[in-house]
């Protein structure tokens, strides 16, 4: 098995679209990519912790290739969003790549020169792309959240 974690926003619709694809094993939400240990939920509103909301994925690399989990993480939120998703804002909610290896990071950055390449986007890719560091999980309220309110998707 293998990790992958993304950040596109708020945590619940990225998670429920990665639940969906055939050679992921398990999701979790939570924190990644700031100062503070153990940080909560409210912690990480505040926008000063450096955390972003992420999901991490667990997969099955000889069923599922990574670049089908890019080709996902592209398609469920605006990548060309500084800090913002939707109505939601702050550092929190940027669009993150957490790498766990150094051929996810070769992988995500052929697959974001590529989509700048094609001009998929009408404005630059503003996703980091950066080494993973400590997973800190969530609270549990938001584990599969949307699944647990019988939503198929975040009500934007």
């Amino acid at each position: 098995m293998e990790k992958a974690t993304f950040g596109g926003g708020c945590f619940w619709g990225v998670e429920a679209a990665f639940r969906k694809i055939k050679g992921v094993t398990s999701t979790r939400v939570g924190y990644m990519g700031g100062q503070l240990e153990n940080p909560s939920y409210e912690d990480v509103c505040t926008d000063s912790t450096g955390h972003a909301e992420v999901v991490e994925v667990t997969f099955d690399p000889a069923a599922l290739k990574y670049e089908m989990l890019l080709e996902t993480f592209w398609s469920v939120h605006d990548p060309t969003q500084v800090d913002k998703q939707g109505p939601d804002f702050g550092t929190q909610y940027r669009s993150v790549v957490f790498f766990h290896s150094k051929k996810q990071e070769e992988l995500v950055k052929k697959s974001k020169e590529e989509l700048e390449k094609l001009k998929r986007f009408k404005k630059p890719i503003a996703t980091e792309i950066v080494q993973a560091r400590t997973f800190y999980c969530a609270e549990d309220y938001h584990q599969q959240y949307l699944e647990k309110k019988g939503l198929a998707s975040c009500p934007i």
